[in-house]
């Protein structure tokens, strides 16, 4: 039997799984490690702890080997956007997180360099405020790039600490609005309109590709070596690739955020899908026309603000009528310091109904998310010229079987709920693949 390892890492949650082959269709799971993730601070200084994570990942690891002395590989996946600065060998602290509002300035800079419509078009990349593109020339501003010598996405940065090799990799590459997905490499374009340092941004691999084998002073603390691989490393990217849906089919990858789309063969970044901001991002050997929504993130700030359990908040959402539909993409909830508050001010400035009850409340929000889910299908098959039957739901969310119940009302579609570790399952399924100089055959 041949036992591979995902290190798979949200923004809430880290988990290391083994996987194995049960059959050509099945892979089996094993959960040998599980951490919580979190930023630290607030406001324009929300940052990673990333040591605490790699921390993390080698107390996993330690744990992994004690069950499965023999690994054939691992391979990470993390959330997009986000990255690390090296000079040399060494970490420029601090870890930014993309929740941070550092990058007001910036988006006002880039524009007057390079025109939104013009990014989108070499791109396909959704406006975000936190896009790398916007952290780095924060960055550049503050003079942080001065003596950068590389910049690596977060699963590239923990895969050098294990191995020592710097890699790029193209999913997580994607999300950073700065790579031409027709040439699957950085647009120099946009980095010499910007004026940040060529030398940042070498092409990135298309996985799954081999990096390197465990450096040695990590083996020993860790009690083993394997090899380690690229696999799709933006965790959305993994999550689709653990999926068997072909091009007819939409997905919805269901967590602190909510990525809905389809699989496409080429990008689509026509005025239309620019003014809904939908994103085209990579998957291994097509495009991933998706839309942004915020998720769950909204239930989970309320889960900590009301102090009760899912089940208590999905048990208060069924007992009441309060339907009000607020925009789930609004800027006043992406960080705010109290989301019920953020919630009632947003219904206030409509004009709408207030909640009376805590169960208002939460029952706005998931039935905003379905809601959110009908407007982004409609704009889909209005894009693509498509109409589709069946929403295939994983992540997390696939097993609140509430908001299915509610998603398959409002979009009427044929909902299938797979609550499987998807990121997990498609980062091992491209570690099982053959490799051939880091691409597919």
């Amino acid at each position: 039997m041949k036992y591979y390892l995902a290190i798979d890492i949200g923004a809430s949650s880290g988990r290391l799984i083994v996987g194995y082959l049960l059959s050509k269709q099945e892979i089996a799971t094993i959960e040998t490690y599980r951490f919580s993730n979190f930023c630290d601070g607030s406001g324009d200084t929300l940052t990673w702890d990333i040591e605490r994570i790699f921390n993390e990942i080698l107390t996993g690891l330690t744990k992994t080997f004690a069950m499965f002395p023999k690994i054939e590989s691992l391979a990470i996946d993390t959330w997009g956007v986000d990255y690390a600065l090296l000079n040399g060998d060494q970490l420029i602290t601090p870890v930014y997180a993309y929740r941070s509002n550092r990058t007001l300035a910036a988006i006002e800079e880039v524009e007057t360099k390079i025109s939104f419509s013009n990014l989108y078009e070499r791109t396909g990349c959704q406006f975000q405020k936190f896009n790398s593109i916007y952290q780095l020339v924060t960055d550049l501003n503050a003079g942080r790039l001065e003596k950068a010598t590389d910049f690596l996405m977060i699963p590239e940065y923990l895969t050098y600490l294990l191995t020592g090799q710097k890699v790029k990799e193209y999913t997580n590459a994607s999300t950073a609005g700065l790579l031409n997905l027709t040439k699957k490499d950085y647009d120099q374009t946009i980095i010499n309109r910007l004026n940040l340092p060529n030398h940042l941004f070498s092409k990135p691999v298309v996985p799954p590709a081999s990096v390197g084998t465990l450096r040695p002073e990590i083996a020993k603390i860790v009690g083993g070596n394997t090899l380690v691989k690229l696999c799709a490393s933006h965790d959305t990217a993994s999550a689709i690739e653990a999926l068997d849906n072909d091009y007819h089919d939409l997905y919805l990858s269901s967590g602190t955020w909510s990525l809905l789309g389809v699989k496409t063969s080429s990008p689509i970044t026509c005025l239309d899908a620019l003014k809904h901001n939908f994103s085209n991002e990579a998957g291994p050997n097509y495009i991933r026309f998706q839309k942004n929504i915020m998720g769950l993130w909204m239930i989970q700030c309320l889960e900590q603000e009301y102090k009760l359990s899912f089940q208590e908040m999905i048990a208060l959402a069924k007992q009441s009528e309060f339907t009000e539909i607020v925009n789930v993409n609004d800027e006043s909830f992406l960080a705010p310091k109290n989301m019920e508050l953020a919630i009632i001010a947003y219904l206030k400035k409509h004009n709408q109904r207030l909640p009376e009850e805590k169960g208002d409340v939460i029952n706005s929000v998931f039935h905003s998310l379905a809601e959110s889910y009908r407007a982004a299908i409609e704009v889909i098959e209005k894009l693509t010229n498509k109409k589709y039957r069946r929403l295939t739901i994983i992540g997390g969310g696939a097993k609140n079987e509430y908001l299915n119940e509610l998603t398959a009302r409002y979009t009427k579609k044929e909902v299938i709920a797979l609550p499987i570790e998807a990121s997990a399952i498609g980062n091992l399924k491209n570690q099982m693949e053959e490799i051939d100089d880091g691409r597919k055959h």
